[in-house]
């Protein structure tokens, strides 16, 4: 099963306008590593989070793996961060697919919306996304969030803090 690690921007970001949920529409168990958990600190971000993960819909894990190391590498930090304990799992997932033989193909998701992070773990072979391609999502895969819905959804993240580009927005209201 894909593994769906979530970090801290697309939490605060689709929290405040209370929309975590459209999470659900990923097929894959969706992950929130416990470095991730504890950045998410203003309300309601953080209740909304804390509900996804009492409902089921997320689980809350510590993503420390044998591959700190190479992840603070990579990202040229010194110590672990937000960022390099959510690359763990990504280096961890495509390591080696041999190592499991029940899995011959282990597939890993990123959302973030840190674009080097994104850029590395694609690079990586992980399928990554931000905080509108998960609503791109939802009214893609959603049969009751209406196109419309949506783009209200885009204008309410849009409206609390996480401001676009005149391009990016173009994209994100008018692609759905």
């Amino acid at each position: 099963m894909t593994r769906i690690y979530v970090g801290p921007g697309p939490l605060v970001d689709l929290g405040t306008v209370g929309e975590t949920t459209l999470l659900r529409a990923f097929d894959g168990e969706i992950v929130i590593p416990e470095a991730v958990a504890e950045h998410v600190s203003t309300e309601p971000a953080k209740t909304n989070m804390e509900k996804l993960i009492a409902d089921g819909v997320a689980t809350r894990e510590a993503a420390e793996t044998e591959f700190e190391a190479q992840a603070t590498g990579m990202l040229g930090v010194e110590a672990p961060v937000v960022e390099s304990r959510l690359l763990e799992p990504v280096l961890a997932a495509t390591d080696d697919p041999s190592d499991d033989p029940r899995d011959d193909d282990p597939t890993i998701g990123l959302v973030t919306d840190d674009r080097r992070l994104r850029t590395v773990a694609a690079g990586l072979g992980a399928t990554v996304t931000g905080t509108f391609g998960v609503v791109v999502r939802a009214a893609s895969e959603d049969k009751y969030l209406k196109t419309t819905q949506a783009k209200r959804i885009v204008r309410r993240i849009d409206s609390h803090g996480l401001h676009l580009t005149g391009e990016l927005r173009a994209q994100a209201v008018g692609g759905l």
